[in-house]
């Protein structure tokens, strides 16, 4: 009874429900993204003639254009902080100049990302990577980057129904931008040659719908750059639904198309408080990408060489480099099936303790908190247990045709090496991804970014690469290890912040709208 009363009507539900009404859409918003990557993967790894490059290059391609739409892609998460305390305060309205600083922050973040985008051929160039690698990941990535509005200003827009409880409105846009994707991509990446056989029987009828589409418009097909267009066409369908509901019903209530015009203090406390969780993205996101891009790459040539003898640019030997490249990429897609839920999740435990916050009730707060961890440490455990079990059958789906016997074992063997080390720091991902979420509804965002920062430095990059000298034989599966310790310890850190931190004593929205601090 005492924990009820002091609830708004609207949340005088048990906890398990008022966390499933918003978690569960989100949740399924995350698993499309995930099935969409998914697909585009099983795409890629079907053009014709088979090769591994595909696979990597829209890893590489993708995980760099990530590199620069992260900083306002993670900074803008903070909209659904200053959305839902003010939700909590009684003040609904003000979220809506935030869903609009939102959207201003997304145009000038994409003017700046041009340069950047047109940098790509000397990044990449650098890298020293394949030539058929090389070409498609620059193609795959400057499309990316130049059309990088709609996926930075789509993010932002959905923090703010996510910070209003009204998740629901994300799923539905997220599903028509995603069948949307999915249907572009198959005439923009194979043509009317037509997508080969899956195996897959709605991705296959689908096939055959895209074929007809390719020749009723004489399309031919773009390859692995076709899946970037595909991903620009479903983003920018994902960004109309939201906007015409903002625009539409929104406004009787929350004033939404009133509040369009720019404001400096909104966009002050968006950088203000936001921009850990910007830096935050953009470092780790770096270094995985050095991860998958360099070090894991590296160490497979590495392992070749010291196996076989052979210089590190004899051809059998940069085999190896691609062919451990392109397991991890995929070994990647199924952790996405294991961790987009529980960010879902998170987005969830982030909407419901900035409520808490906004009401003054820390001790609510801790509670939904605690409840959402229950929930992503008991699915990402089960995610564990099919990652060892079923890792064999999981990276055969997705071996590129046209592979050697010999090629085909390799992929196998370190793709389930990979899965294996992937199980281990499920729980700890888990207890990152929540508390982390936690923290942030309750304003609490720059420790996170600086032990996430440091961490990331000196395990993914600094012990990845220590392992490739000290350690050659284990192959790719060095830096792999290092970046699972990397996990472990970012969700102790995390837990120790949550149970020992000052987050309680932060009044975010009292502060901002110029009221006594608690």
């Amino acid at each position: 009874m005492g924990e009820q009363q002091d609830i708004p009507r609207a949340s005088r539900r048990a906890p398990i429900v008022e966390m499933l009404a918003i978690a569960l859409p989100s949740v399924a918003t995350m698993m499309s993204y995930t099935l969409m990557q998914f697909i585009d993967a099983k795409m890629v790894a079907h053009i014709d003639p088979p090769n591994p490059a595909y696979i990597a290059a829209q890893g590489n391609g993708g995980i760099a254009a990530w590199l620069g739409i992260s900083v306002m892609f993670g900074t803008l998460m903070i909209v659904n902080t200053f959305v839902s305390q003010n939700l909590g305060a009684g003040r609904g309205e003000r979220g809506s100049v935030y869903a609009w600083t939102a959207i201003w922050l997304s145009l000038a973040w994409a003017i700046v990302l041009i340069p950047y985008g047109l940098a790509m051929p000397a990044i990449f160039g650098s890298m020293g990577h394949p030539e058929d690698v090389l070409a498609l990941e620059i193609q795959y990535g400057q499309i990316l980057i130049f059309g990088s509005f709609f996926t930075v200003a789509t993010r932002g827009l959905s923090n703010y129904f996510y910070g209003m409880h009204r998740a629901g409105v994300v799923l539905v846009a997220a599903l028509a931008g995603n069948l949307c994707n999915v249907l572009a991509n198959i005439p923009l990446i194979f043509g009317s040659a037509g997508m080969p056989r899956t195996g897959l029987a709605p991705l296959d009828a689908l096939g055959d719908l895209g074929r007809q589409i390719s020749l009723a418009i004489g399309l031919d097909g773009l390859g692995v750059p076709g899946a970037a267009w595909g991903t620009l066409l479903g983003s920018s369908v994902e960004l109309a639904i939201p906007m015409i509901i903002f625009l539409g019903p929104m406004h009787r209530t929350f004033r939404t198309r009133s509040a369009w015009r720019p404001e400096r203090r909104a966009m002050l406390d968006v950088l203000r408080v936001g921009w850990p969780g910007g830096v935050m993205m953009l470092n780790e996101i770096f270094c995985w990408a050095v991860l998958f891009s360099t070090l894991i790459p590296y160490a497979g040539k590495v392992a070749m060489a010291q196996r076989t003898g052979l210089p590190l640019d004899a051809e059998p030997v940069d085999s190896a480099g691609r062919t451990a490249n392109a397991a991890a990429w995929v070994a990647l897609r199924y952790m996405h099936m294991s961790f987009m839920p529980t960010v879902g999740l998170s987005i969830a435990v982030t909407a419901l303790v900035g409520k808490c916050m906004g009401m003054g009730r820390p001790d609510l707060a801790a509670r939904r908190a605690w409840l959402g961890l229950a929930i992503g440490v008991g699915y990402m455990s089960l995610a564990a247990l099919l990652f060892v079990v079923a890792r064999r059958p999981m990276i055969a789906f997705f071996v590129p045709q046209g592979l050697s016997d010999e090629e085909v074992a390799r992929f196998l063997e370190i793709g389930g090496a990979f899965m294996i080390a992937a199980a281990v720091f499920q729980l700890f991902d888990a207890i990152a991804i929540i508390l982390s979420g936690a923290l942030r509804g309750a304003g609490d965002t720059v420790w996170p970014g600086v032990v996430t920062v440091v961490l990331s430095w000196v395990v993914i990059v600094g012990l990845g690469s220590l392992l490739i000298v000290v350690a050659p034989s284990w192959g790719a599966l060095g830096p792999w290890i290092a970046a699972s310790l990397y996990i472990v310890l970012l969700g102790l850190a995390m837990l120790a912040r949550f149970l020992f931190g000052p987050w309680r004593r932060i009044a975010l929205v009292r502060v901002e709208e110029g009221e006594e601090s608690s």
